[in-house]
């Protein structure tokens, strides 16, 4: 834990997760180049491992990192340490403002913890609504007491700044910037590889040269049961096809892990893999024929790179991308998650038509813009 002393006023990001990580360090970069104002970052470990490959990727070394992470931690003990230790650091810091984004728990903890100090809060990635408090859950509560919190609510389209008017927000406290994952695409594509795991990928899409690789992801608390094994059971089908290839990342929830593995690991042509690093993850997304996942981040970023999103959800919170036809919500079921993966693997006109399509989520200036509202209103 380190303290910089300055007498200029504090800006304090916190965030806990990866996409918390991989959707603010292109923010801290921006505010970091700032001059008039000191940036600090708190992160809370909320997911430890899955953080720490982006801090290092994006070279961020936190301010402040409370490592909050335990095995099978239940969301009323993680709320409660949340809330405790992001207060003590708001009490030390003294910030001017804090900036927090999305729906984690992480994020409504640093909302919470600032309001209760009469911190402004400035809400990046708002007015996200599937308008369904139990899809997705806990986040589509998270982000609806964030937004009665924020007084800068930075909307990625129209979408969600539409949402937030509709909550009676004030129009004067609504940004629409586009969304930072694509600030954060952008400049990870436009690197030269970095990473750690680059061994990894390359011997895959060698091993299955030739056929379409299908990227998956998974780890939706509302799938965990009967929507997680129907996906397993759509995916063992699908690769029983001799022109197709899965790569998984499979996330490091045990219940995910053990669902997946018992469905899928007698396949020579699935790939199981530990979660990715942003870097490769970004060139998976490259290299795919499509993405199938019930991830929020992967509807917005696919598309950025041409590719077509299946939605294994019941709910978006991001419409924009099945309005622009980026992106299609598939749900759960077997048979449907069957049938629209084919459409994609055998219509050409069908797979064209979505990739591409018009990706609606930002032109990878979002950050800059969000430093320049913030840096005006010290100001003001």
């Amino acid at each position: 834990m380190t303290m910089k002393m300055t007498g200029k006023p504090k800006i304090l990001t916190i965030f806990g997760t990866r996409p918390e990580a991989i959707k603010l360090f292109p923010v801290v970069q921006a505010l970091s180049s700032r001059k008039n104002f000191e940036t600090l970052t708190c992160v809370t470990a909320q997911h430890r491992q899955m953080l720490d490959q982006v801090l290092q990727i994006a070279d961020i070394r936190p301010d402040y990192d409370l490592d909050l992470m335990k095995a099978n931690q239940s969301l009323d003990d993680l709320t409660a340490r949340l809330l405790s230790g992001i207060g003590k650091i708001l009490d030390e810091t003294m910030p001017q403002r804090v900036i927090v984004q999305g729906d984690t728990a992480t994020a409504m903890c640093g909302a919470l913890a600032a309001y209760y100090r009469q911190i402004p809060v400035s809400h990046v990635e708002a007015g996200l609504r599937s308008y369904n408090i139990y899809h997705p859950w806990p986040e589509e509560v998270n982000r609806k007491i964030i937004g009665t919190i924020a007084d800068q609510h930075f909307a990625p389209t129209e979408t969600s700044a539409d949402a937030l008017r509709k909550e009676n927000i004030p129009a004067e406290q609504i940004y629409v910037t586009g969304n930072t994952v694509i600030d954060a695409l952008l400049i990870t594509a436009n690197k030269p590889d970095q990473s750690d795991l680059a061994d990894i990928l390359s011997p895959l899409y060698k091993k299955f040269g030739g056929r379409k690789i299908i990227g998956v992801t998974s780890h939706r608390r509302e799938n965990l049961g009967d929507g997680l094994t129907n996906i397993a059971s759509a995916l063992r089908i699908l690769a029983m096809r001799d022109d197709v290839a899965l790569i998984f990342p499979v996330h490091l929830n045990p219940k995910v892990r053990t669902i997946m593995h018992d469905a899928l690991g007698d396949l020579d042509n699935v790939a199981m893999i530990e979660p990715l690093d942003y870097p490769n993850f970004v060139s998976l997304l490259k290299h795919c024929h499509f993405m199938m996942t019930d991830s929020g981040g992967v509807q917005e970023e696919a598309p950025a790179l041409g590719k077509p999103v299946l939605v294994m959800r019941d709910t978006t919170e991001r419409p924009e991308g099945v309005a622009a036809g980026t992106a299609k919500l598939v749900g759960t079921d077997k048979d449907v998650l069957l049938s629209e993966a084919i459409r994609l693997l055998d219509e050409e006109d069908h797979y064209l038509a979505m990739a591409r399509a018009h990706n609606p989520f930002g032109d990878g200036t979002a950050s800059r813009q969000i430093a320049d509202i913030i840096e005006q209103s010290l100001a003001s």
